[in-house]
C-alpha cells in the first residue's frame, strides 16, 4: 500500500467515526444545512499541521498544557451536550436562524479530544521523521477526507430535517446525542 493511500485510510477511519464534532454536524445539518463543515475541517487541518510542525514537542516539554487541553476538551464536550439537551427542538424554516460560525466549527476541533488524538497519532505514524513534505501531504489528504466525512454527517442531518418537523422528535434526538456526548466526556475524564 502506498503512503498516500495509507494516510487516506487513516484519515477516513478517524474522520468518519462518531465523535463530538460529527454529532454536532448531524444536528447542525438538520437545522442549518452544511455551514458547520468548513470551520470544523479548517480547524482540524490547522491543528494537524501545527502538531506535525512541532506543537507536539512543546506539549511534551510542558505536560501541564496537555492536561489543560484535555480538561478544556471535556468541559467543551459537556457544554455541547448541555446545549443539545436544553434545545427546544424547533427548526427554523424561515432561514433566519444562525448556525455555528466558521470560528465555532474550528474551535470545536481544537477542544475535541478525538481531534488531538488523531493528530498526534497520525503525525506520529506518518511524519515522525519531521519531513515537512510528508506533513503537508498528510494535511492535504486529511483536509479532503475530513471535509467529506463531516459533510456526510451534516448531510445525514439535513436529510433528517423533513422527518423532524415535530419539536418533540428533535428534542428526543438532541437529548440522545447529548447523552452520548456526556458519556464520552465522562469516559475521557476517567482515562
Amino acid at each position: 500500500m502506498s503512503t498516500a493511500l495509507s494516510m487516506a485510510a487513516f484519515a477516513l477511519a478517524t474522520s468518519i467515526t462518531p465523535g463530538p464534532v460529527n454529532v454536532v454536524a448531524l444536528g447542525t445539518g438538520a437545522r442549518y444545512g452544511l455551514r458547520h463543515v468548513w470551520g470544523a475541517t479548517a480547524g482540524f487541518t490547522l491543528l494537524l499541521l501545527l502538531i506535525g510542525l512541532g506543537l507536539h514537542e512543546l506539549l511534551a516539554k510542558w505536560p501541564v498544557l496537555t492536561l489543560a487541553i484535555r480538561w478544556a476538551g471535556v468541559a467543551f464536550v459537556l457544554y455541547v451536550a448541555w446545549r443539545l439537551a436544553a434545545d427546544d427542538g424547533r427548526i427554523d424554516d424561515t432561514g433566519t436562524a444562525r448556525g455555528p460560525s466558521l470560528l465555532m466549527g474550528a474551535m470545536m476541533q481544537w477542544l475535541n479530544p478525538k481531534a488531538w488524538l488523531a493528530s498526534v497519532a497520525g503525525m506520529g505514524a506518518y511524519a515522525a521523521s519531521g519531513d515537512k513534505a510528508l506533513v503537508w501531504q498528510f494535511a492535504a489528504i486529511y483536509f479532503v477526507i475530513c471535509f467529506v466525512s463531516i459533510a456526510c454527517w451534516a448531510w445525514a442531518g439535513a436529510s433528517l430535517r423533513h422527518a423532524m418537523r415535530e419539536p418533540a422528535r428533535v428534542r428526543l434526538v438532541n437529548r440522545s446525542m447529548a447523552g452520548l456526548l456526556a458519556a464520552s466526556a465522562l469516559y475521557l475524564s476517567m482515562t
